[in-house]
C-alpha cells in the first residue's frame, strides 16, 4: 500500500462498524470518499499477509471506474490488485453491493500475457 499515508484519504476518514479514526498513518479504517454525484464506503484493513479494501455504495456494486478510483488511492500504480471470483461454496457475502481489492505481501501474481487480454498493439 502507499506510503505514507495520503493526508487527503485522512480526512475521508470515519469511525464506524468498530473502525475507529486515527490520522496516525493507519490503514486500518473506513472511509466515504466523494466520486462524482455519489460516496464510496470503503473499509481498508492491513495484516495476516494481505492488504484488502473493500468498496461499496448503497444500491448498487461499484463500477470499474470506481474501482479504480479507489485502488488507485488505496495502492501505487505500479502494484498489481485483484478480485477473487471464489467457487460458491466458499461465498462469504457481508453486504450485498461491495467488491474488494486484495494484493498478498510475500506471493508473486503473474498476470497472463497480454496477447491473451486483447490484440496485439500495433506500433
Amino acid at each position: 500500500m502507499k506510503k505514507p499515508f495520503p493526508y487527503t484519504l485522512n480526512n475521508y476518514r470515519r469511525q464506524v462498524l468498530g473502525y475507529v479514526r486515527t490520522q496516525d498513518g493507519e490503514y486500518n479504517g473506513a472511509y466515504e470518499i466523494p466520486h462524482k454525484n455519489k460516496t464510496l464506503f470503503a473499509v481498508c484493513g492491513v495484516g495476516e499477509g494481505w492488504d484488502h479494501v473493500s468498496v461499496s455504495l448503497r444500491h448498487r456494486c461499484p463500477t470499474w471506474d470506481e474501482m479504480t478510483m479507489v485502488k488507485n488511492l488505496f495502492f501505487d500504480p505500479d502494484e498489481l490488485v485483484i478480485q477473487f471470483h471464489p467457487p460458491k461454496k466458499d461465498y462469504v457475502n457481508f453486504h450485498k453491493y461491495v467488491l474488494h481489492l486484495w494484493r498478498p505481501w510475500d506471493q508473486v501474481i503473474f498476470l497472463p500475457p497480454e496477447w491473451m487480454i486483447a490484440p496485439p498493439r500495433r506500433g
